[in-house]
């Protein structure tokens, strides 16, 4: 069966003085998901925005938001993005000491909002694939970092290719349900081969945002 390719256009490199415009323009071109990349200064160098930003974007759109924590501690926060309207929550495996743990708690904190919140789990372009192995039939979502997190608009890793085609064969093998989304880099050039590689959903952000036309740009990554 044929992969429905899903974009997650990035609010990183929306225009902030008017994210709500922002996020609706990128539901209307196209887009499948809203992604929100959440940073703490810490785990990465960057700081960006908490869960309020969340709730902003949940009052702009009914796609699915898609949050990122790269943030250490994740799991101190995990209910406050369930509450503001999380439908995606991904953590960082280089951020939690009892994975299996903080995967069950994204779960949890969607079942006690009397909603499925699905739980991904991020690895950094040093991060091994082994790493997934005990772990990969609980996941929902499996994000592979191809570029170094913390900022935008970075040059795409090539090795990422050959850590995605392993990640597909994994998941095929183990007939799981796990997509995989790829965030960094995203663009005309990357796209087909992402695709091409296994993956279902490509984060964007420069590629959407700071084109002339959304949806041409949706389109071309969508292949």
């Amino acid at each position: 069966m044929e992969r429905k390719i899903r974009i997650a256009p990035s609010i990183l490199s929306a225009d902030f003085t008017r994210l709500g415009e922002e996020v609706k323009a990128a539901e209307k071109a196209g887009g499948d998901l809203i992604h929100i990349d959440v940073m703490d200064g810490h785990f990465v160098p960057n700081i960006t925005y908490g869960a309020l930003m969340v709730e902003a974007c949940r009052k702009s759109t009914k796609l699915p938001l898609d949050v990122h924590l790269m943030i250490e501690k994740p799991e101190a926060y995990i209910d406050d993005f369930a509450r503001a309207g999380a439908d995606v929550i991904t953590v960082h495996q280089e951020a939690c000491v009892h994975l299996h743990r903080t995967v069950q708690q994204i779960k949890q904190a969607g079942d006690k909002l009397g909603r499925k919140i699905l739980a991904g789990v991020a690895l950094n372009p040093a991060t091994g694939m082994t790493t997934m192995t005990e772990i990969l039939t609980d996941l929902d979502l499996l994000l592979i970092m191809s570029v170094n997190p913390g900022f935008g608009a970075q040059t795409f890793i090539e090795n990422s290719l050959e850590k995605i085609m392993l990640a597909r064969r994994l998941i095929d093998g183990s007939r799981c349900r796990t997509v995989i989304e790829v965030d960094g880099g995203v663009n005309e050039q990357t796209a087909a081969k992402l695709i091409q590689a296994g993956v279902d959903i490509l984060v964007a952000g420069n590629f959407v945002f700071k084109a002339k036309d959304y949806r041409k740009a949706i389109k071309t990554l969508r292949g």
